[in-house]
């Protein structure tokens, strides 16, 4: 269970969970301490950097790694894609003025099976029992979490509209899980520049057009000083440092393994709090955190099976797996060798 692998991938994971929770930590700041609420406007800055950083990158590639090419080929595909992205931030945070943290805790997790059952039939990864038994458990830990929160009396908001704010955590959810499973996807097959490049130019469009439409009233009231200029520009080194370590840490396990790690955003961002916001403490959260970090570990300690697609050219066999698939073409390729002698 604690092998070197192991290891550096709960490493990873817990990074990438320090990010989100600087993300969320500058937008309670800027929400509370100086009534800024734009979230459009900090995905836009985002996306903004990813497109100057990477498609840059890209613009200066040769081949078929050229943004050029890139474009002619695939840019509809990367416009649905920025589109589900900007969209799944958006939506959770627009979710926080309608229903309860409580809800938007719970029902968040819904992107986990949604990623595994998507993980099924486009990266036809397969699941063990243990896999399922982690997840429950991961679960598990986040029901404590928001049983901390209430006895910790953190659920003074009815909300406005529960159920348009329980649907939106749904919507986001899921768009956040088909988002999770393309950057897999693309990571694996292509390469992680192409899908930051990409996310990068269409997302700057698409939340730059949005920002003007539902922002613009709201940007027009900020009262800028310096403060709130740094609270921007940590939240935009947070979330940018996250997008470009993702795909990292996506590449060398799962989209899946790494939507469990980063449950323990929420626990950073609640220790944290306990100093910045002056929040409650209670022995729940070290429960929930220890439960969740326990299911993360039963994940990572066991590989997923990766079916082969149904028009592959590679011979079905009864149980296929990394390991069969490759026996399984030694053979063929001993046999086209007898063949030809």
């Amino acid at each position: 269970l604690f092998s070197r692998n192991i290891l550096k991938t709960i490493a990873l994971g817990q990074m990438l969970s320090l990010c989100i929770c600087g993300t969320a930590i500058t937008s309670q700041y800027l929400a509370e301490r100086y009534k800024v609420n734009t979230p459009m406007l900090q995905s836009f800055i985002n996306y903004c950097l990813l497109c100057l950083v990477y498609t840059v990158m890209l613009a200066f590639q040769s081949g078929s790694d050229n943004l050029l090419i890139i474009l002619k080929r695939k840019w509809w595909k990367y416009i649905l894609l920025a589109l589900a992205d900007v969209e799944a931030n958006y939506l959770m945070v627009r979710a926080y003025q309608y229903t309860t943290l409580t809800s938007v805790q719970l029902l968040d997790c819904f992107g986990i099976p949604v990623l595994m059952a998507l993980s099924w039939f486009i990266l036809h990864a397969r699941y063990r029992v243990t896999h399922f038994i982690a997840v429950a458990v991961c679960l598990l830990g986040v029901g404590t979490m928001v049983g901390a929160d209430i006895l910790a009396g953190r659920q003074d908001s009815s909300g406005s509209d529960v159920l348009i704010g329980d649907i939106l955590v749904l919507l986001g959810a899921s768009l956040y899980g088909i988002s999770n499973v393309c950057e897999e996807y693309i990571v694996k097959k292509l390469s992680r520049q192409e899908f930051l490049g990409m996310v990068g130019v269409f997302g700057t469009i698409i939340s730059g057009i949005q920002l003007l439409i539902v922002e613009y009233k709201d940007i027009a009231g900020i009262h800028w000083d310096w403060k709130i200029a740094l609270l921007f520009v940590a939240f935009a080194l947070c979330m940018f440092c996250l997008y470009s370590f993702m795909p990292l840490v996506i590449k060398v396990t799962s989209a899946t393994s790494v939507n469990l790690g980063i449950l323990t955003a929420d626990l950073y961002s609640l220790f944290f709090g306990l100093f910045l916001f002056g929040y409650k403490f209670s022995g729940l959260y070290i429960l929930s955190f220890s439960i969740i970090m326990l299911g993360f570990i039963l994940y990572c300690s066991t590989p997923t099976r990766t079916a082969e697609p149904a028009e592959s050219t590679v011979p079905a066999v009864t149980c296929i797996g990394i390991d069969n698939l490759g026996l399984k073409l030694e053979e063929n390729l001993q046999e086209t060798h007898s063949v030809a002698l």
